[in-house]
């Protein structure tokens, strides 16, 4: 018999007071229509009420999939918890879900990603919580927000510090879902999922099995149904043991803004030159200085912003192939996509399970993570995750934290101030005007990544702007680079909250990277990995 129902059938199926575990990444695989269909029930009958809901990476945006925003309504969400949340641009209207979180109507949490994905996991194996190091001395950690993002949750914590073993630790116990609402391409009669048609398997078969061990339910929303034996058992991503309920969307979306391109799935390869590379400007030197820093044969994680170019870089330069490409979305290798497509990558070499990427990465087995900052404090501490006077527009850390928090190499990048006028002449930087907002700061609003801790764990961390290359030390942060054109004391230190230290090796960036045209970037060659074996 087939699993197929409506999705208001689907919606009637959730009782006041569930958690709710949704899997999404943006709009990358949200079940919209589910989540459009309870949404439409609550407005009808008032139910269902109350319900908590967890969003491990993020589920919709303001984009043409609200996701979430479809239950974003009083009385329907009790509570929240996310990896991130959707964002909007500083001039729109902010999202059903800020206005929520930001006017303290719910509890709302930033748990990082990686850690709600071992939430799962645990609650799967009926294992009492999580115990980590991921997050320690961060906006995770209990001695500052506790993943709180407003007084409401502040009230409520799901994270305590405990001793085990004469070590400090963050303990996450189990928040257990009712119900798992996850998405696929095509589900056969007896509820087999295959992904064929997107774009990351995220999350679904580890909230599938959370849910259905502790006697909950799972409803699938896929693309299209196929009659039962049809599906290749290879193809399978979620067995049909595990799923109670299929909904048909037949018009779904592959992620944000896009209906369907195969290339994002894994079907087609695109010609390299089919790649947009990025125009000449402040961001592509600083994306081109980044890439500097990468060897060839490493692994390396990506993050939205200006980082996130570096990829097109090094296909400019000739050298696509050199670094494989690692996101948590789940792709590697392959050119990750930019934009709405975020998260996504055309001609990947394969697709890792968000969980399974998220064990990678907390425990450091990529060479090098490439990643964005609002914020940079003295002790060398980064905010990703939160700005008082654009509240709405941050949209929480995601992975951040789970992949910094013991990542061998990290490169921040990001603009030295905030509204500067800048330009580019002859191979030199010009500031027309200077910025009115500081980003090197005494002390960060927010701590989405420790600069204290990284110094501690011997962390090799880099912060590259467009005037100038720092690095952290356990003295502080030092000035390694100057770009040319840039006075020293007028536009690198007066614009810092504090003082910076002079490397006696100061030098100037290279001018190639100041001028529109390829820099002949090369890359040193990684070290092979050899282990030393002991024939006592």
């Amino acid at each position: 018999m087939s699993k197929q129902i409506s999705p208001a059938e689907a919606a009637a199926l959730i009782p006041d007071g569930a958690i709710v575990s949704v899997s999404s990444s943006s709009g990358l695989g949200c079940p919209d229509l589910m989540l459009k269909a309870i949404g439409e029930r609550f407005e009808r009958t008032g139910h269902p009420r109350n319900l908590t809901t967890l969003h491990p990476i993020a589920a919709g945006d303001m984009s043409g999939i609200k996701g979430i925003d479809h239950i974003a309504r009083k009385g329907l969400l009790a509570r929240i918890i996310g990896g991130s949340y959707p964002s909007g641009p500083s001039t729109s209207e902010p999202p059903l879900i800020w206005q929520m979180v930001t006017g303290n109507e719910i509890p709302a949490y930033n748990i990082p990603s990686g850690i709600l994905f071992d939430m799962h996991r645990e609650a799967a194996a009926k294992r009492p919580g999580v115990i980590t190091k991921i997050g320690l001395e961060t906006f995770v950690d209990p001695d500052r927000q506790g993943c709180a993002m407003n007084a409401a949750a502040a009230e409520q914590p799901v994270v305590r510090k405990i001793e085990f073993e004469g070590e400090e630790w963050l303990y996450f116990p189990v928040i257990v879902p009712q119900v798992a609402i996850i998405r696929a391409t095509t589900a056969d009669e007896r509820g087999n999922l295959t992904y064929e048609h997107e774009g990351a398997y995220l999350g679904g078969l580890d909230q599938a099995l959370a849910a259905r061990n502790n006697g909950g339910i799972v409803i699938a929303q896929v693309k299209r149904m196929t009659k039962d034996g049809s599906l290749r058992p290879h193809d399978v991503r979620v067995p049909g043991m595990l799923v109670d309920y299929v909904i048909v969307d037949p018009d779904q979306k592959q992620t944000t803004q896009t209906l369907y391109d195969p290339a994002i799935s894994g079907e087609i390869f695109r010609p390299l030159d089919s790649f947009h590379v990025p125009e000449f400007g402040i961001q592509k030197v600083i994306a081109r200085r980044v890439a500097q820093e990468l060897e060839a044969g490493s692994c390396v994680n990506l993050g939205f912003g200006i980082s996130a170019n570096v990829p097109r870089i090094l296909l400019e330069e000739g050298l696509h192939g050199a670094v494989t490409w690692v996101i948590e979305q789940g792709a590697v290798g392959g050119v990750p996509l930019l934009d709405f497509a975020f998260g996504c990558a055309s001609n990947a070499d394969g697709y890792m399970p968000s969980p399974y990427q998220f064990t990678y990465f907390q425990g450091g087995g990529f060479d090098a993570s490439l990643l964005s900052f609002l914020e940079i404090g003295r002790d060398g501490s980064v905010n990703v995750s939160k700005l008082a006077f654009r509240p709405h527009v941050t949209a929480g850390a995601g992975g951040f934290v789970d992949i910094t928090a013991r990542a061998k190499k990290i490169v921040f990048s990001g603009m030295f101030n905030a509204g500067a006028k800048l330009s580019l002449e002859d191979g030199r930087l010009v500031v027309e005007k200077e910025g009115k907002l500081k980003k090197l700061v005494n002390e960060v609003e927010h701590v989405t990544f420790s600069g204290h801790r990284a110094v501690s764990q011997g962390q090799d961390i880099t912060y590259v702007t467009e005037r100038c290359v720092m690095k952290l030390t356990p003295d502080g942060i030092m000035l390694t680079e100057i770009a040319p054109g840039i006075d020293l004391e007028s536009q690198i230190l007066a614009q810092s909250e504090f003082p910076l230290i002079i490397s006696p090796d100061l030098k100037g960036m290279d001018h190639e990277l100041f001028r529109d045209a390829p820099i002949g970037l090369t890359l040193p060659q990684k070290p092979r990995r050899v282990l030393e074996v002991s024939h006592d």
